[in-house]
């Protein structure tokens, strides 16, 4: 019976479909409408969400159906649709975006009465990032005067087409369904409108998923309950490998181990599943109110982080700045929590490079430098270039590239997720009122930080660096290959840490700081090529003229003029520019 099952699982190709959208817009009623068999995390079972009426956890829930034409001639015999349901309310979105992360398309669901809303925004910005496909949906047209509905549906539409029509899901289906005709309280023999024509569509916008059995198994767990005299059954969705009947697992965030006693899928019991299956799985006891929520995987494969690097883009709509050092909502996996983040370029001359030119799959090099950014620029508009100059990110003085910018993350406690993961960096403390995105950037983690001691390990060999410019004066030469400097900088610098580095002069020369002139700031400049003549020229005729003037302020030269010539030549300025490694405990100057 059992091998009947696997084999009947085998041939049926499981379709992940979030139903994202505001609180209150008809989700699990649409679900309920779709759906024929409910998981055990089906529809919220939480007390205070049937006392709300509203959906505080992901739910879960499926149905079958014929393969359609453009699947057929592939290993599976039949089409099965699982609906993931997440809540719609402000305060749970680190839940909708635990929820985006296992699915293959997204049903976002419109309230037609109310068009758009904050959370609907937050739930279409989740979407552009982490799902290829969306069907838009819009619900309660029941609640429309008959008179009227045809031509409000259409209006909507057409909105709602505005709206996306410079994202990803441009010109994507429209459905019109009442999932619920009368609301909650209506009977349950009341028909549901359109569901029939929505499950066509999602038919047709069906394809093959990514499933790869190979790899480490990783397993995301959404429920976790126990079933006396058999065990525990974590409930959740396959993220990679496969995992089977007598196998071990880890669960990190508990740090033990356990077999796979029995699993089922949607009731059905199975020997082994893969990726992208929704899976119960039953394992050697323990107290499930450990894990409500998290990361299951073959042992020993899933880092701990202390810290992270992430090639990261920000929002567009998000309208706040997302500036270095500050505190941001960092979600990975399941996990959400608080982080320091820190974020930096590719200088103008590392990002010059053909490779990676849109900064897409970007590996990190711990032996490449990177220039530190004030804040995270906004993308790339089209036909312009959006660089530091231009973007006002402060991004320190030399260019820095929008297409890679990545992101130091230091945890305020350690996450356990896999490499490569989503990164989504979010401010949930923003009032849920203020009708404004939160979700700030996203991006993918590159190099994970296991080390507790990353500060000691880590960090001093990260090539973070700051541009620092110095500008001066030359007040004389002494020789053709020596010039006195001031206004560089002040009395009480300690003038030996500058020398032997390298100067420019505004008339071409450059040249090298050869130490201290005098105590009041003033330094010497050795030019190893000597002076151009008519440097050496302006700067005599300079020497004498103040000479002349000092000599007038003290009644030497009677009828002497302490006016400034007419016409006299500006002075030639010193320009000293340098970097610094922002983790360097020595805080060197370096110059190329």
């Amino acid at each position: 019976m059992a091998s009947d099952s696997t084999a009947a699982a085998k041939n049926l190709l499981n379709f992940n479909i979030g139903v994202l959208g505001h609180v209150d817009s008809g989700k699990t009623s649409l679900a309920k409408a779709l759906s024929t068999i409910a998981s055990t995390a089906a529809f919220d079972k939480n007390p205070q969400s049937k006392e709300r009426g509203i959906t505080l956890d992901l739910g879960f829930s499926s149905f079958i159906v014929d393969l359609p034409e453009h699947l057929k001639g592939t290993s599976y015999e039949r089409l099965q649709f699982t609906l993931v349901d997440c809540p719609g309310h402000a305060s749970l979105i680190r839940t909708i975006i635990g929820g985006a992360q296992i699915i293959d398309l997204m049903m976002l669901v419109i309230d037609v009465t109310k068009g758009m809303q904050t959370q609907s925004a937050e739930c279409l910005v989740i979407g552009e990032i982490a799902c290829k496909k969306m069907v838009v949906v819009l619900n309660k047209v029941d609640l429309l005067p008959a008179a009227k509905k045809a031509a409000t549906i259409e209006k909507m539409k057409k909105r709602m087409l505005k709206t996306l029509e410079n994202t990803r899901f441009a010109n994507c289906p429209i459905l019109a369904v009442a999932a619920k005709p009368g609301g909650p309280e209506a009977a349950e023999s009341m028909q549901a409108e359109g569901v029939a024509d929505l499950i066509d569509e999602l038919k047709k916008q069906s394809y093959l998923p990514e499933r790869d059995p190979t790899g480490p198994f990783l397993f995301s767990v959404d429920h976790c309950f126990s079933i006396r005299g058999q065990g525990t059954v974590m409930t959740g969705t396959i993220l990679s490998g496969k995992v089977a009947i007598n196998d071990t697992v880890e669960i990190p965030a508990l740090k033990m181990n356990r077999k796979v006693k029995s699993m089922q899928m949607f009731r059905q019991p199975v020997t082994q599943a893969i990726q992208g299956d929704r899976v119960g799985v039953c394992v050697t006891q323990f107290d499930p109110k450990q894990l409500e929520r998290g990361l299951v995987c073959t042992p020993g494969t899933l880092p701990t982080l202390f810290a992270g690097i992430a090639l990261v883009k920000k929002i567009p709509y998000f309208k706040g700045t997302c500036a270095t050092k500050a505190k941001f909502h960092v979600t990975m996996g399941h996990d959400t929590v608080m982080a320091k983040v820190l974020f930096f370029g590719a200088s103008s001359e590392a990002s010059s490079s053909p490779n990676d030119a849109d900064g897409s799959g970007s590996k990190f090099n711990l032996d490449q430098e990177y220039l530190y950014q004030d804040e995270l620029m906004s993308p790339p508009i089209a036909g312009k270039e959006n660089t530091a100059s231009n973007n006002q990110s402060g991004a320190s003085s030399t260019q820095a590239t929008t297409n890679q910018q990545w992101a130091l993350i230091e945890f305020e406690k350690p996450v356990t997720c896999q490499r490569n993961c989503l990164v989504i960096g979010s401010k949930l403390d923003t009032d849920i009122h203020s009708n404004t995105c939160r979700l700030a950037f996203h991006g993918e983690l590159l190099h994970a930080v296991t080390d507790k001691t990353y500060n000691e390990t880590l960090l001093p060999n990260l090539k973070i660096f700051k541009t620092k410019s110095r500008e001066g004066v030359v007040e004389r030469a002494t020789d053709n290959y020596s010039v006195i400097g001031r206004s560089l900088f002040k009395k009480e610098t300690n003038i030996q840490t500058f020398v032997g580095l390298k100067v420019r002069l505004s008339s071409g020369e450059e040249g090298v700081i050869e130490g201290g002139f005098g105590q009041s700031g003033k330094f010497k400049i050795r030019i190893s090529s000597g002076l151009k003549e008519e440097t050496f020229k302006q700067l005599s005729e300079k020497g004498k003229k103040g000479k002349k003037a000092a000599a007038s302020a003290s009644g030497e030269v009677e009828g002497a003029s302490t006016d400034a010539p007419s016409g006299s030549r500006q002075s030639i300025k010193i320009f000293l520019d340098f970097k610094r490694y922002i983790f360097d405990t020595k805080k060197q100057m370096i110059q190329t």
